[in-house]
């Protein structure tokens, strides 16, 4: 391949289509992003998936779960994601309560997001108890991605943050539901917080990619929440790993601006205007 198609392959836009045309042939990343800045940083990296999660619970309300987020909340940082990226996918949660009541409701949700959000695809929790909200919303002509296994919508029903799929029922009730995702018209699935073999057999399973977050090397693609890689969350699940410390470096660069404005240092004169 040319230099010059290699650049029109990094260019060309990723869609729903092309993202399960990778299956079992190309990995893939995919990063959550929040807003415009760091959206169009990891577009322009390369990233392949930008998912506006509703992690952004934890992340930026700086709330203990992703329960009281709003649909109008997302749809607000799913417009900032949605501006800066030319060519990831852009994949929009639905909060929690935004699509449990009816497939109707998630149907309505979901138009909402892609309208007003401007995303390409949106991501749902759970499996079978999810067929009909799935299949409601591919038909109106709008992609999902699945989520099975640890879902954190359901922690209360967990009772917290638990790996799932351990033992021979709870591997065969997170099997069943990712073959109802992929049954329902879903184009991909996350799979989180199960053991590492039972995400390869999924993967194995399906004819649609998986997407790992704790669940092993296997899977087709791997996401992370963005405040992990960066090193900018003050703990980081054993799942994960930080590429870098930007925490340290943005509390480096507070402690020394405020030196310097204490010791009139800055503004130097290279920093002001003359009459």
């Amino acid at each position: 391949m040319s230099l010059g198609m290699a650049s029109a392959a990094r260019e060309r836009r990723v869609t729903a289509r092309s993202l399960r045309l990778r299956k079992g042939r190309a990995p893939f990343a995919m990063l959550t992003a929040y807003d415009h800045s760091f959206a169009q940083i990891f577009d322009r990296a390369g990233i392949d998936v930008l998912l506006v999660g509703d992690s952004l619970g934890n992340t930026v309300q700086g709330r203990e779960s992703t329960l009281p987020v709003t649909l109008s909340e997302m749809i607000y940082h799913c417009e900032m994601v949605s501006r800066a990226a030319r060519r990831a996918l852009v994949v929009g949660d639905l909060p929690f309560g935004a699509y449990q009541v009816s497939p109707e409701q998630a149907l309505r949700s979901a138009l909402r997001m892609v309208k007003e959000g401007g995303v390409a695809a949106v991501k749902l929790e759970g499996g079978e108890a999810r067929r009909e909200s799935i299949a409601r919303i591919t038909a109106a002509e709008v992609p999902v991605m699945g989520h099975v296994g640890l879902t954190p919508q359901s922690l209360h029903r967990m009772g917290g943050y638990r790996v799932q799929g351990r033992g021979a029922a709870g591997r065969q009730r997170v099997l069943r539901d990712a073959l109802a995702v992929e049954a329902a018209g879903a184009f991909a699935v996350v799979i989180e917080g199960v053991p590492a073999p039972l995400a390869r057999e999924i993967t194995g399973a399906l004819s649609i990619p998986t997407i790992g977050i704790g669940a092993g090397a296997d899977c087709d693609g791997q996401v992370l929440v963005m405040h992990d890689l960066l090193g900018l969350s003050e703990s980081t699940p054993s799942f994960a790993r930080r590429f870098a410390g930007l925490g340290a470096l943005a509390s480096q660069a507070a402690r020394a601006f405020a030196e310097e404005v204490a010791e009139r240092k800055f503004p130097a004169p290279e920093h002001c205007y003359g009459e």
